[in-house]
């Protein structure tokens, strides 16, 4: 027998492994996932839950896909984490300081708690990089948010109500898009894309076994 925990899983007493994360948890105590379960491996961020410790009343946040039960866990999930996206056609603005204060005002609103960054699954200074957004330091807020997945949890958290992924989003777009030096290989293979010069190859990979996929995928050329 493996080692059990007991675990609360919207409310109810369950017994499982103490090797399972949450998600795995949940299955094996017999829920069917069929939302908020996307990627399994951290990516994506749907996975967003809720949770606290037996003796312990402090509200905890996580990725239920990467997150290990403990023992003594109730476990609540919420439908989604609040997010607030402003509507803007990224052809129609520019990367300007004031972009951010007509779209997002409320990140001059921060009082420097640091709970966004506590509470980030992926420990990126979120905090750092909504300072950079509130200045326009678009570069700056794209590199320090680049390995967000919008799970949410940071706003959650946030007494201010910033949407620091919608910001964090933006700032990478206006960047990729106004800042960032072009991309001249790239340019030059989509245009090859187009004009077919790879169709047959791809008929041909479409044609093969998914074995003989994955090795060749698993041993491609990778650009450095």
């Amino acid at each position: 027998m493996k080692d059990m925990v007991t675990v609360f899983l919207m409310g109810k007493k369950y017994e499982v492994p103490s090797d399972l994360t949450i998600m795995t948890a949940m299955e094996y105590a017999g829920y069917k996932l069929i939302r908020s379960c996307g990627c399994r491996n951290g990516f994506c961020g749907a996975c967003a839950t809720i949770y606290r410790i037996k003796g312990d009343n402090t509200l905890k946040t996580a990725l239920a896909c990467q997150t290990q039960v403990q023992d003594g866990m109730y476990v609540a999930t919420l439908p989604f984490f609040p997010l607030d996206k402003r509507t803007y056609d990224i052809e129609n603005i520019k990367p300007e300081q004031q972009i951010m204060m007509q779209l997002y005002p409320e990140i001059y609103s921060c009082i420097g708690c640091n709970a966004c960054t506590k509470a980030c699954p992926q420990e990126l200074k979120v905090m750092q990089y909504i300072a950079h957004a509130q200045r326009g330091e678009f570069e700056k807020c794209a590199e320090l948010s680049f390995d967000c997945v919008m799970c949410g949890i940071c706003a959650s958290r946030c007494p201010a109500e910033i949407s620091h992924p919608q910001v964090a989003l933006l700032a990478r777009r206006l960047y990729g898009k106004y800042v960032a030096p072009k991309s001249q290989h790239l340019a030059d293979r989509v245009q090859e894309i187009a004009d077919g010069k790879f169709k047959e190859i791809i008929e041909n990979l479409m044609q093969k076994p998914i074995e003989e996929i994955k090795e060749l995928y698993n041993n491609r050329d990778i650009e450095k």
